[in-house]
């Protein structure tokens, strides 16, 4: 995560322009120009999010357009603690039921550990999504702005 970077069909104007545009989307903020600058983007990575800043350079690539390289300055992550009290309440009484041979009273506790365990499951994990500096220059790849519709 230190250091990503990419090559684009772009020139180092429309790439800069592009920056700025992708940023504004994101909730971020791009502060320089065709040659490089400084990258502010909101990140979630799992059950962390938080912003990373980062200096951009831009360099023409003759033909093929200009690559972009990212490297980090600054990371501000913060664990996401609503998650973590979800799993933490659903791993409690899956512990306790890991006891069950030593204690067969606590196999009473199987229909609430797997509900919570799935519940768990459909809160917290089945949405962990990563958005970092990667995914931000894969999207400088795609086009601006929706897609325009076919005419009849």
């Amino acid at each position: 995560m230190e250091r990503t970077e990419t090559t684009l069909a772009l020139s180092p104007t429309e790439l800069a322009a592009r920056i700025d545009a992708l940023a504004d989307d994101w909730g971020g903020r791009w502060e320089g120009d065709a040659t490089g600058g400084t990258l502010e983007i909101p990140v979630v990575f799992g059950l962390r999010r938080g912003a990373l800043a980062g200096r951009v350079d831009i360099e023409a690539n003759g033909k093929a357009g200009s690559r972009v390289i990212w490297r980090l300055i600054e990371s501000r992550l913060e664990v996401h603690r609503a998650a973590v009290a979800v799993l933490s309440f659903a791993a409690v009484p899956s512990l306790a039921l890991l006891a069950w041979p030593f204690w067969p009273g606590l196999l009473a506790l199987a229909p609430l550990a797997l509900v919570l365990g799935f519940l768990a499951w459909w809160l917290v994990v089945s949405r962990l999504r990563s958005s970092g500096p990667e995914e931000f220059l894969a999207a400088l790849s795609e086009p601006a702005g929706p897609d325009p519709l076919p005419s009849s």
